[in-house]
């Protein structure tokens, strides 16, 4: 892309770098396997949200599956201060538990059409952020809340994204574009790098999710076209043959490796294009909320981890 998002202009360089990423060490334990670079990994809360658990258990749960990261809700992190949790505590409490706080999800309204309820969406991010960063996080999801059922002008949404990325600035916390496989406006990957392009600002990037991207009816493919300056963090997921994806919801989705998603050419595509972020694991399926919430996060990390040794030695 240009200059301003990194779109376009990263493949060709990011296939270089690969070609110099050293093979990873063959283990037959998976739970040995070293992990693979570039890819580090990170653990999104709703995978265990069904247990009900406070935020310094996830922190807990997080660490002790051998995650890198967290990407806490913001409801979570707001219960925490509600019940007297100090955040200067919380922040300290994930470093000293080998954890950064790499994103965050949020729903603000920043992109809704009616001008005073996308004022109180701005307030809203705003608050979001400032708890984020109040624990040490480094972004937060900017998902097309107000932009869901109905159609909306994309060099409209790059201008409402320009401006949320200014408070972003000022609150120390990148709002990333959420791509949503629902959205009547934001649920292909071409229009997300359509309103990166067009906000014109070095610090747009955007999250996205091998659910969201296959039931938005994006080819994955597409992947080559972004560069990986422009991704931080990729969600991380699997999905079935059934149901059809027009009828797939989020709590269809399944560990990687055990769907149908093409992992392998997903997370070769996200290497060579230098996405050197984190694998974000990001699943709400309601027979994971029955399990014991450790196994359930070291399984997903085996699994991220098991796909991404494939896709290097393959």
């Amino acid at each position: 892309m240009m200059v301003a998002t990194g779109l376009g202009l990263g493949a060709a360089a990011g296939a270089s770098e690969a070609a110099d990423t050293p093979k990873p060490i063959r283990i037959s334990n998976v739970d040995q396997i070293l992990p693979v670079k570039p890819f580090r990994y990170c653990f999104n809360t709703a995978t265990i949200m069904g247990q009900n658990l406070p935020l310094e258990k996830e922190v807990e749960i997080a660490a002790k599956a051998g995650y890198q990261a967290i990407e806490p809700w913001v409801r979570k992190i707001e219960d925490y201060r509600k019940k007297g949790g100090s955040l200067v505590e919380m922040k300290k409490r994930i470093a000293d538990s080998g954890l950064s706080v790499e994103g965050a999800i949020g729903f603000a309204g920043w992109l809704d059409d009616d001008e005073a309820k996308r004022k109180a969406g701005l307030e809203q991010m705003k608050r979001d952020m400032d708890l984020v960063a109040q624990i040490g996080g480094k972004r937060i999801a900017a998902p097309p809340v107000g932009a869901t059922n109905q159609p909306m002008d994309l060099l409209k949404v790059a201008e409402r994204y320009r401006v949320v990325l200014e408070v972003g600035r000022q609150a120390g916390v990148v709002p990333q574009l959420e791509l949503w496989g629902r959205s009547k406006t934001l649920s292909r990957m071409g229009e997300v790098a359509f309103v990166l392009v067009e906000s014109a600002q070095p610090d747009a990037c955007t999250v996205l999710d091998v659910f969201h991207v296959y039931r938005g009816g994006s080819d994955f493919a597409g992947l080559r076209m972004f560069s990986g300056s422009a991704l931080h963090v990729f969600h991380v997921n699997d999905y079935p043959a059934d149901p059809p994806r027009e009828k797939a919801t989020d709590g269809d989705r399944v560990f990687p490796g055990d769907g149908v998603a093409p992992m392998t050419q997903i997370l070769r595509d996200l290497r060579s294009i230098g996405f050197r972020g984190f694998l974000s694991l990001e699943l709400f399926n309601k027979k994971y909320f029955q399990q014991d919430p450790l196994l359930v996060a070291r399984t997903g990390l085996e699994k991220m981890k098991a796909a991404a040794t494939v896709e290097a030695t393959e």
